[in-house]
Parts: C-alpha cells; sequence; structure tokens
C-alpha cells in the first residue's frame, strides 16, 4: 500500500451543490475519472455531515427537525445492547457488513449506491480502471461535537456515547474500503474533520491530544483493515504535528488559505512524507465566488510553484513531494453556486495536468 505515488493526481473534497445523484457522479467521472469518488448532496437533509452517520445509534432521538442522542430515554439499554451485539457479530462473528447498522440507509446512501452502479457499469464494459476509490466519513471530533445529548451536552464528551459513534463511523468506513476493494481498486477514505480547525482553542480545552488520535485513529485501523489509505480533512488551520504524528496516511488541508501554518512544521513533514504518507494540497479555492471566478489553471500553477520552492527553501525533497501529493479544492463544494463549483471541478483538473505535464513527462 506504501508504495502507492499519486503523483499529483486530481481529487475532490465530496459535496456538491446538486440535486441529483447520477449527474453528480457522472461530473465526478468527468474531471476526476483516475481517483473518482461518491457525491454527498447535502441539499437532502438525509445526507448532512451528521444525519448521514446517525441512523442506528442508541437513543436517537429525531422530532421537529433535530435529532439528538437520549441516554433516559426508554430502551435505551437494549438499543445500546442491540449495537454491540451487531458491531461484534460483523466484526468478529462474520456477519454480513452491507446489511447491518453499518452501511448507509437507502435514504442517507443515495450518492454511494449510484456511484458503486457507475463503477460497475464502468468495470462491465471493460474500461480503464480507476486507480483507486475515494469516499469519506464525518470524524469523530467534529460529530461527537456537533450531536448533543438530552442536556444539550456534547456527546463526544459522554464517554458510553463517544464509544458508540466512534465505531459507527469506524465500521462505516470499513464497509466502504470493502466496497471499494471488491472492485479491484484502492480505497481512500477521507475523515472530514472542519471542527478540528478549533483543536487547541477554549472552546475544546477538555479535548486532549490522546482523545484526538485515539478516535481517529480507531476509524484508521477500520480502514487499514480492509487494505486502504485513510485521510484526515482539515478546511482550516491546525495543530498539523498531531495529525503528521498520526498512522493517517492522508492529510488533507487548504494550501491555497494556510500553506504559510502547515509548513510550520518541516520536520514532522519530511517524517511524514519518508514514511510513504501523502498529502492532498488543497490549492483550489473553495470559500468564495469571486475567489473562484478570479483564478485560473495558470494563476493557481504559479502559486503552486512558489509554495514548492518555499517548501525546498525549507528541506523538503522537491520530487519527493511531487509524487507524493494530490491535487484537490481547498474544500468541499456544496456551499456555493453550481456554476462555481464547476470551474472549481475545471480548475482541480486542469491544474493537476499542467503540473504533470511540467514534472512527469
Amino acid at each position: 500500500m506504501k508504495n502507492f505515488k499519486p503523483n499529483c493526481l486530481p481529487v475532490l473534497i465530496g459535496s456538491l451543490p446538486m440535486n441529483n445523484h447520477k449527474e453528480a457522479t457522472e461530473l465526478i467521472f468527468e474531471y476526476t475519472p483516475e481517483i473518482p469518488l461518491w457525491p454527498q448532496l447535502p441539499i437532502f437533509t438525509k445526507e448532512g455531515m451528521m444525519e448521514q452517520f446517525m441512523s442506528g445509534l442508541p437513543g436517537l432521538v429525531q422530532k421537529e427537525g433535530k435529532s439528538y442522542l437520549d441516554t433516559t430515554k426508554q430502551g435505551f439499554d437494549e438499543e445500546y445492547l442491540a449495537f454491540f451485539e451487531e458491531y461484534f457479530a460483523v466484526s468478529e462473528g462474520g456477519a454480513e457488513i452491507d446489511s447491518s447498522i453499518f452501511s448507509f440507509t437507502p435514504e442517507t446512501g443515495k450518492g454511494f449506491k449510484e456511484f458503486l452502479r457507475q463503477v460497475d457499469e464502468k468495470l462491465d464494459k471493460k474500461e480503464v480502471p480507476c486507480v483507486a476509490l475515494k469516499g469519506q466519513v464525518t470524524g469523530p471530533v467534529t460529530f461527537g461535537i456537533s450531536i448533543k445529548d438530552q442536556t444539550d451536552r456534547s456527546v463526544f464528551y459522554n464517554e458510553q456515547l463517544r464509544e458508540v459513534f466512534v465505531k459507527k463511523l469506524a465500521m462505516n468506513a470499513k464497509w466502504q474500503a470493502k466496497e471499494y476493494r471488491k472492485r479491484g481498486a484502492i480505497p481512500i477514505i477521507f475523515i472530514d474533520e472542519p471542527s478540528l480547525a478549533g483543536f487547541g482553542a477554549s472552546t475544546y480545552i477538555t479535548i486532549t491530544k490522546e482523545d484526538v488520535t485515539e478516535t481517529l485513529e480507531e476509524i484508521v485501523d477500520a480502514v487499514h483493515s480492509e487494505g486502504g489509505f485513510s485521510g484526515v480533512h482539515v478546511c482550516a488551520n491546525t495543530q498539523w504535528d498531531v495529525l503528521l504524528e498520526s498512522k493517517i496516511d492522508v492529510i488533507s488541508f487548504d494550501a491555497y488559505s494556510y500553506f504559510e501554518k502547515f509548513i510550520l512544521f518541516p520536520d514532522h513533514i519530511k517524517k511524514y512524507l519518508k514514511r510513504g504518507s501523502l498529502l492532498a494540497w488543497g490549492i483550489v479555492p473553495t470559500h468564495k465566488e469571486d475567489i473562484i471566478e478570479e483564478e485560473s489553471v495558470e494563476t493557481l500553477f504559479s502559486k503552486f510553484e512558489a509554495q514548492l520552492k518555499h517548501a525546498q527553501a525549507i528541506g523538503l525533497d522537491k520530487q519527493l513531494l511531487l509524487e507524493q501529493i494530490f491535487i484537490t479544492p481547498s474544500c468541499g463544494t456544496g456551499s456555493i453556486s453550481f456554476e462555481a463549483a464547476k470551474k472549481v471541478l475545471e480548475l482541480t483538473k486542469g491544474l493537476s495536468e499542467r503540473v504533470r505535464q511540467e514534472y512527469f513527462c
């Protein structure tokens, strides 16, 4: 697995501002055919970052448009026991994960189902197979901070509930990786952690480095068990040394806005790359439509070259970097217009081609 070199191939982050899963998947294959991913369409409530992974959790209450976990709910103990019975049946007893609570429901998994359908269709037609297939789960810190219990307290601080939702996320990631491996492709599963941008701030003062590493690596281990790569996507600045020292295979960062912050850890980055780990270089902006409109393949290529020179100046190996990075958007595009999102896809593909033409041809 560690011999895989992306060589600046393009990869997307996940969300798109569309309402048709078939068309969204076709668009993804058009712009990132080597490493496509299943589309997450947040216009559908059940495909929101939290909602998509909540079904099957014990104590789940959904009313008046709000979802939370209630440990005082009648039947909670039975639901909790049933959760772990199913978990051990799948993880140790050989039960099928496909039909378990750890797979997507028909409502939450429309994008994943359509993606697999189109992958299978291409395999049946004996089209050139993908290098890898990408998926995503919401990260345990983001999920645990965002979802509340019956007292309106984040469930990350409840050890009983934390154990449950981390296992749910890990098994869903494992299931995605397993489905990809069945199709002969390298699985790449990203853990989306926007809340890690606040790690170390007073808001999360009681969350330790060990908390972050332990919860992330349970998901990483699940992906590794299926022969896949596990990545973490953070769309702003964070304590990068925590991630660079972990088992994570791919760190996805916003190189457009936060390159100077990320590069403050040269020794950590050197060790990280030396062990064969990868970077998703999020140099195509997604946060403001006027900025997206101003950029072109050539302006982004100039920015990328300047960043490579900076990296070289602090002792990073340029060729190693080029071999071990993906070219990506800085974040998903689900919250911008379709026109802006499509330009992000065009820029990502175009910049990847420009870089590979310059350095790999």
